[in-house]
């Protein structure tokens, strides 16, 4: 009796024994909120980050919002982003009363086209927040250029970019504003949680009151609320987790970056045999030096299928392959739309919005997943061709 192969999720999180006695050790503590694990885990992120300031909070929505009060960033400014990342971007810019302004995308690296953001600045312009899709950067020196010569702030989105590089130096060891994500499918996880990468001292005590009601504390019983702050504090369960993570970071890296090299071979190797050469389908940038490989995201060759994304999707899911869609255009909502945004100003976003589509990678898959995954898909690609 035959047997179907176990499903592949688009990503699973990997927890050792190690974390799970770790976190066993904080709840028998009784001190579960934030604490000093917390503490703990800052100061490590902190020397990872070449001694740069560092806090944590709740989500990498809560690090993004707060790197904006940091910034002073409010009603009437314009932040110059991506249409193309998980809507939290641009919501935090208009939580804070601020516009966000679209530009359009690199449709290579499916980053912000920087080349397009000078064009964009206006007088009201205060910030540039790129966002580093599928942890790849974009170019630092450029970003920082325009920012320097513009007197612009930079909030980099680099939730997905934790273990990243540029020109050898770590993601959030230099810049201005960094924040990143500890979410349950990123390279390194608290289940929920993020961090911000500060300047500065000021501005890193500025943020400990943002995220925790505004509150300073003096002496045993002296509090004072001088500014508007919210809950968006890290727990100590959170951040054991964290520095668990943080131990077996380099392995996790490693292997994405394994499994990433498979995918090219395997997609390749596939396309070839199926007689598939021509077939327009858009393998992300080939980049082992700078990217930590947080997604392996393929652009569907719409165009030449009879077939939509969705389709595709549903026939890999019915093989017990998952997949992801990482993203529509932000201004595909009906949110945006309402407020004026059109898919149309940013056409590559649009076409790659559409059709962009997340294959499984994670530590934790085998190298015959790879291979799997390669052949199905492009089974499902050659049988729903266009003639």
């Amino acid at each position: 009796m035959s047997t179907s192969p176990a499903f592949i999720p688009f990503t699973r999180p990997s927890f050792n024994q190690e974390t799970i006695d770790a976190v066993a050790e904080v709840l028998r503590s009784g001190w579960v909120t934030s604490g000093p694990k917390l503490a703990e885990f800052e100061a490590t992120l902190s020397e990872y980050f070449g001694g740069r300031p560092v806090r944590c909070f709740a989500n990498g929505t809560a690090t993004m919002k707060i790197a904006l009060q940091v910034a002073g960033i409010g009603v009437g400014d314009e932040v110059i982003t991506t249409p193309i990342s998980w809507v939290a971007t641009s919501n935090v810019v208009l939580s804070v009363g601020a516009k966000p302004v679209f530009i359009d995308i690199d449709p290579h690296t499916r980053n912000i086209d920087l080349n397009k953001v000078a064009a964009a600045i206006t007088p009201k312009t205060r910030a540039i927040m790129p966002v580093y899709l599928a942890g790849l950067p974009v170019n630092m020196d450029q970003l920082y250029s325009i920012a320097k010569q513009h007197n612009l702030r930079v909030i980099e989105d680099a939730a997905q970019a934790f273990g990243s590089q540029w020109q050898g130096k770590k993601i959030g060891s230099f810049g201005d504003l960094v924040s990143f994500s500890f979410q349950a499918n990123k390279n390194l996880t608290t289940v929920e949680g993020g961090c911000l990468v500060f300047n500065n001292d000021d501005e890193a005590k500025l943020a400990e009151k943002f995220r925790l009601q505004g509150l300073t504390r003096q002496g045993m019983d002296g509090m004072d609320v001088d500014v508007l702050g919210g809950k968006d504090n890290l727990t100590d369960v959170n951040a054991v987790i964290g520095l668990q993570q943080l131990k077996q970071l380099p392995a996790y890296q490693a292997r994405r970056a394994a499994l990433a090299r498979q995918y090219f071979d395997a997609i390749r190797a596939e396309l070839k045999s199926a007689g598939l050469e021509t077939l327009k389908i858009e393998l992300p940038v080939e980049n082992f030096t700078e990217s930590n490989w947080h997604m392996f995201q393929v652009v569907l060759p719409l165009d030449e299928l009879n077939v939509d994304r969705a389709q595709v999707m549903t026939e890999l899911k019915e093989l017990g392959i998952g997949t992801g869609v990482h993203y529509p255009a932000i201004t595909s909502f009906t949110l945006y739309k309402e407020l004026g945004y059109k898919t149309s100003d940013t056409p590559n976003a649009q076409r790659i919005g559409r059709s962009i589509l997340t294959l499984p990678l994670f530590p934790g898959m085998a190298d015959a997943d790879i291979t799997r995954i390669a052949s199905e898909l492009v089974g499902i690609l050659k049988k729903h061709r266009k003639n």
